[in-house]
């Protein structure tokens, strides 16, 4: 696997003690990878990631892994409220639902499953901690979007999705509030934890765990969704 060093001045020492055991995934929602690549190792932006991974599949190294980049801003996840201090974050090229949101190439996701497998290699991450941008900030962030094919990088062993015949398994739909706790229980940030809407939190839940439909609503299917997540999540 060729990994291309661009290095980025923004980062920071993690605290000591304490483990890589977070992988969050994003997209770049800017127009181009060159004008991505740029900002994310521009001193002025303060951000950075630890990698990038262009449409070709080509992979940009910006932030040693034993660094804190300036990935996930604002963030929770599992009682985690500063979720950069303990991930690695992987920036993949898309413009977007600012700039007109298209599908992943085989090849960026192909790169994008390569370079998971390394990091997973090297690190304590379970499956439940490989999220996405919009998982752990789900008030300000969209990413990586219900266009990224989480499906597929969970039959490659990165990060759990559940499948059809759990999801058959479910008899009794839970009410709101336990709804909220089984989303608690997964890792989601939700109310008195973090200030954030429910609404907001199953948006998020969707566009991880079930993108063809992106509504807030907690329905039936969410909740079978949800229930055969933590069945898995249970047997890891």
């Amino acid at each position: 696997m060729e990994v291309i060093q661009r290095p980025s001045p923004n980062f920071d020492v993690r605290p000591e003690s304490t483990p890589v055991d977070i992988l969050v995934l994003h997209y770049t929602g800017m127009r181009t990878a060159e004008e991505a690549l740029a900002r994310l190792c521009d001193p002025e932006a303060k951000v950075s990631s630890h990698y990038t991974v262009d449409e070709a599949g080509r992979i940009y190294r910006h932030v040693d892994e034993s660094k804190r980049a300036r990935h996930a801003g604002v963030s929770y996840w599992a009682g985690e409220r500063d979720v950069n201090n303990r991930s690695i974050g992987i920036e993949i090229v898309n413009p977007g639902h600012e700039f007109g949101y298209v599908r992943f190439p085989e090849a960026q996701i192909a790169a994008v499953i390569d370079l998971s497998r390394d990091i997973l290699a090297r690190h304590p991450i379970p499956p439940s901690r490989v999220v996405g941008h919009s998982d752990v900030a789900p008030a300000r962030k969209m990413d990586p979007g219900e266009l990224f094919p989480w499906a597929s990088l969970a039959r490659e062993g990165i990060g759990l999705f559940p499948d059809s015949t759990a999801i058959a398994e479910f008899v009794t739909p839970a009410s709101e509030m336990e709804f909220s706790a089984m989303l608690s229980s997964y890792g989601y940030g939700i109310s008195p934890d973090v200030a954030v809407p429910l609404s907001i939190v199953v948006t998020a839940f969707q566009r991880h765990f079930r993108p063809e439909r992106v509504d807030g609503i907690i329905d039936a299917d969410s909740h079978a969704r949800l229930w055969a997540l933590l069945q898995l999540l249970n047997s890891h």
